[in-house]
């Protein structure tokens, strides 16, 4: 980042004197320095040189120190709205916040007088930085300033406003006080209020539905344009972090949650923009690959130095009742398998053996990824020998179950030798379940994805 200061020096509206700056432009963010268990421990360097703006001249607040929160407004060819938004937010943020905000324009590769603009307001209004990027990208944008911030708490707004501005406090609150990692606010939860068109609200609805039955997220809005992190836990999540562009936030979420990380869900209210300039066939074409390439990723995501603070979807509980869901599907599939054989004249026992082939390779494939979440080819083979083994156990006791009918009663009925082998499938699935989450369980932890940040972007560590 270079950084060219302006000779002449200003007043602040609180009466201390600053020498005022010309905008930062953002060439290149190095990476920050990291102690050993890779938090970062000061700014990132090129940036240190952009003298933070005045700390607010409030009760607790100390001069000359970082704004507590550093909210972020990205922007593209947005000279018709910028100057009287930040104006907006900064009128706001003085009156009603309790602690020191600094708000960061971050244009991403503006043509019209954008840039020109956001120049102004920083030399103009105090507390106000202005970040230049050569490339287009709000996820690019957000990822350079806020590993650019030394605020310790990370926020972003679109420049619309669309958000009531009295969601700040409760939003940047948890992160303030080291409750949660993150703070999304949502549009879709429970309290919300939301003023939009039915085509956007269907939309929306869609997308964040195929999220959660895809992905199986647990947060209800993944896009809203209102969210806030820690800046240490922005350290080490962010270079995950691949989009550049509208599926940045998903991806975001979608790897704090993966990584065991506090989300706090806020509900707002929002009024739409009517002009948004947003290509919605392209953007939703762009989110669909992006679902993709996180469904193929491994689910569990290691951060250093950050502890995993959400409880796992995982426990027992939950893998027994996936494992329940899956069996019964299982079973259904084996009962039709099993009586389409029967009627072509196949017997009893070979026709058990051949269903229960069949619908063991579907068990096991399924239980490895939904039941376990194991994804790739981690301990793949041993996986698979445990679906041979639990199918091995299954075929034994249902193949005994038939033989003893047989010898027992030689002429019951198909109604009696259906429900015999029900009941010895349902002792096979118990013991399924225990030899699956003991021998696949184990790969769990072992799936996990290696913290190899990208060092192709600004912002990011190399």
């Amino acid at each position: 980042m270079t950084v060219e200061p302006a000779r002449s020096t200003s007043r602040d509206r609180h009466g201390a004197g600053s020498r005022s700056r010309r905008p930062a432009v953002v060439e290149h963010v190095d990476s920050p320095q990291s102690t050993s268990d890779g938090r970062a421990s000061t700014p990132p360097m090129g940036v240190a040189a952009a003298a933070p703006p005045d700390a607010a001249a409030r009760p607790g607040a100390d001069q000359g120190r970082p704004p507590v929160v550093d909210i972020v407004i990205p922007v593209h060819n947005e000279q018709r709205e910028l100057a009287s938004s930040v104006g907006r937010l900064r009128a706001y943020a003085d009156a009603r916040l309790p602690f020191a905000v600094r708000i960061t324009i971050a244009d991403n590769a503006s043509t019209d007088d954008t840039w020109a603009i956001a120049a102004g307001l920083e030399r103009d209004v105090p507390g106000v930085r202005a970040l230049h990027l050569p490339r287009k990208g709000r996820g690019r944008a957000l990822r350079a300033a806020w590993l650019a911030s030394d605020a310790p708490v990370l926020a972003y707004m679109d420049v619309d406003l669309s958000t009531d501005l009295d969601a700040i406090l409760p939003l940047v609150a948890p992160l303030v006080s080291g409750h949660s990692d993150l703070a999304v606010g949502s549009r879709l939860a429970p309290g919300a209020h939301v003023d939009r068109g039915p085509k956007r609200e269907l939309i929306s609805r869609s997308y964040n539905l195929i999220l959660q039955a895809v992905l199986r997220v647990r947060f209800r809005d993944a896009q809203c344009g209102f969210k806030a992190i820690r800046r240490d836990v922005a350290r080490v999540l962010l270079p995950l972090v691949e989009d550049d562009a509208w599926f940045f936030d998903t991806e975001m979420l979608v790897l704090a949650e993966r990584a065991g990380l506090r989300i706090h869900e806020l509900p707002v209210d929002w009024s739409d923009d009517p002009d948004s300039r947003v290509d919605i066939a392209s953007t939703a074409a762009d989110d669909l690959r992006g679902v993709w390439r996180l469904l193929r990723a491994p689910h569990r995501v290691e951060l250093a130095g950050v502890r995993r603070r959400a409880f796992s979807r995982r426990t027992i509980g939950w893998q027994a009742r996936m494992f329940a869901v899956i069996g019964v599907l299982s079973t259904v599939a084996w009962a039709v398998l099993y009586l389409i054989l029967r009627g072509a004249a196949v017997a009893p026992m070979p026709a058990n053996a051949v269903a229960l082939v069949v619908t063991a390779i579907g068990n096991t494939a399924a239980n490895r990824r939904l039941t376990f979440g194991v994804r790739g080819r981690t301990s793949l083979v041993r996986d698979h020998a445990a679906g041979l083994t639990a199918f091995g156990l299954a075929l034994g006791l249902t193949t005994i179950a038939a033989a003893g009918l047989a010898a027992i009663a030689p002429h019951a009925d198909r109604v009696v030798e259906f429900g015999v082998l029900i009941i010895a499938n349902v002792v096979a699935t118990v013991g399924r379940f225990v030899l699956l989450r003991t021998w696949v369980g184990r790969t769990t932890d072992a799936a996990t994805r290696a913290v190899t940040p990208r060092t192709d972007l600004e912002g990011v560590p190399s």
